[in-house]
């Protein structure tokens, strides 16, 4: 049993990682610049953080079945800890403090295009 929940793991690593790429290729189709990927810090994480012009977009990437499943995948908990992922990127990084900072999704489901939504939620502490 513990081999399967290793390999469980592994496969919902590999569809995660598939996912952030395919979400990334997309933002730079509609001119967005990569910035990092995976940025952990302070207890949260962050997918994807791009930029298009003087604005630094924070990109969480959700895959689901569906659509919908997938925008109600983004709760509470996350947001906060997202935000505290966001509070320490933005500390390490004075040089984008005139910036504006935005938090957006990526939305993914099979047989879909993908779903960007902007300003998905708002940064706590800023």
């Amino acid at each position: 049993m513990a081999r399967a929940t290793v390999a469980t793991r592994r496969g919902a690593l590999r569809r995660g990682h598939l996912a952030e790429f395919a979400a990334l290729a997309y933002l730079m189709l509609k001119g967005y610049r990569p910035i990092a990927r995976r940025f952990s810090a302070s207890g949260g994480e962050i997918d994807l953080i791009v930029r298009r012009g003087r604005t630094i977009v924070f990109v969480e990437v959700k895959a689901r079945s569906s659509l919908a499943d997938a925008q109600i995948s983004i709760g509470a908990t996350k947001r906060r800890r997202f935000s505290r992922a966001v509070r320490a990127w933005a500390s390490r990084n004075p040089w984008c403090e005139s910036w504006t900072l935005r938090a957006d999704a990526v939305f993914l489901a099979p047989m879909r295009l993908p779903l960007h939504l902007e300003h998905a939620f708002v940064i706590e502490g800023f």
